[in-house]
């Protein structure tokens, strides 16, 4: 097996907490060099990598993907010069802060032959996989309407980039950006967005909570984030004419990496049952309802997938068209959010 040489462009939370593990235990990636202003950090997690000061000296090691992990409104421009030094790139959600920057550089890579994606690595967390298992098996019926939370309790506003106002922070580009990339997953560009998005918290802050609202036809999506939320309630309702699907809780991955467990167990990515969500469906003239296992989570796919494009020549696990039609949603959002109205969308 020929491993891949990766790059490291960022080592802090999204860096530590999720690129770097799922990277060290899968042989066929070598973490060979790291972009950080904290080189003890990361040579107590990496072993014998390389740490650098700069972009720059990042692309002139012997690596040939660049994960990039630095704060949004630096992605343009890292990912443009990693596409330029001749990289492969992976970059965390979201993709770029606006569209024409993510039209340029998908045309970029694509002059170059070079393979760029998106971490979008909650098409990977169990309660969407069982979503997406539930809808394949029809079992829901015709889906009339889609509610998904990304709720916290935060009264405390931290001091860091994605809570103060500038270019790409808050949880519209945060939150919404996973949020919006499951509903777009499951059932494509919506007709037109309506979208509440403000600092909720403190006005002189990034902006702290959003409910959008997706229009198709008959469908109805709704997607919420808010930050002064004690008890969450459902994380996921799904309500069609054969039948319900309600969910609790969150997927554990991130906990898990952050606890420092191994990604390739038996055990990763499995539920607890207590987490599990409730499927009631009508069956002749009774309403039963029932609790559906989870399926098994699991992160490591999108780099296996990622491994397998660049070695293989299969479809990348993250389409960046798709990451794309992301970031145009959200732009749609800001608008809705501005100009208080429903903003009518290209199909």
């Amino acid at each position: 097996m020929q491993s891949i040489k990766v790059g490291l462009a960022g080592y802090g939370f999204s860096g530590q907490s999720f690129h770097r593990p799922l990277l060290s235990h899968l042989e066929e990636f070598h973490i060979g060099a790291v972009l950080s202003s904290n080189e003890e950090k990361v040579l107590k997690d990496i072993e014998g990598a390389t740490v650098v000061s700069s972009l720059d000296e990042l692309l002139q090691e012997d690596i040939e993907l660049i994960v990039i992990t630095t704060p949004n409104h630096l992605h343009y421009r890292m990912i443009k010069q990693s596409l330029l030094a001749d990289k492969h790139v992976i970059v965390e959600k979201p993709f770029v802060t606006n569209s024409r920057e993510g039209e340029e550089l998908l045309a970029l890579a694509k002059e170059r032959g070079l393979l760029l994606s998106v971490f979008h690595n909650r098409r990977w967390d169990a309660d969407f996989l069982t979503i997406q298992q539930l809808l394949k098996d029809e079992a829901l019926g015709e889906i009339y309407t889609y509610e998904a939370h990304f709720d916290r309790f935060r009264p405390v506003i931290k001091d860091r980039w994605k809570e103060n106002k500038i270019e790409g922070a808050g949880v519209l580009y945060d939150l919404g950006s996973h949020l919006l990339d499951q509903a777009l997953t499951l059932f494509g560009s919506p007709q037109w967005v309506q979208a509440d998005v403000f600092p909720q918290r403190d006005p002189e802050k990034a902006e702290d909570y959003f409910l959008i609202t997706l229009g198709y036809d008959v469908l109805r999506v709704q997607l919420y984030s808010r930050s002064i939320v004690l008890d969450a309630g459902p994380r996921y309702q799904i309500h069609g004419l054969k039948g319900s699907y309600v969910k609790h809780g969150m997927d554990r991955q991130e906990e898990d990496l952050k606890a420092g467990r191994n990604p390739l167990t038996e055990e990763w990515g499995r539920e607890d049952e207590e987490n599990w969500g409730v499927l009631t469906t009508i069956r002749g003239e009774e309403i039963v309802s029932e609790v559906i296992p989870s399926e098994k989570g699991d992160y490591t796919q999108f780099y296996l997938g990622i491994y397998r494009a660049l070695r293989e020549n299969n479809p990348l696990p993250v389409d960046p068209e798709e990451a794309l039609q992301v970031i145009k949603v959200i732009e749609a959002c800001k608008e809705s959010a501005d100009k208080k109205c429903v903003i009518q969308l290209n199909k």
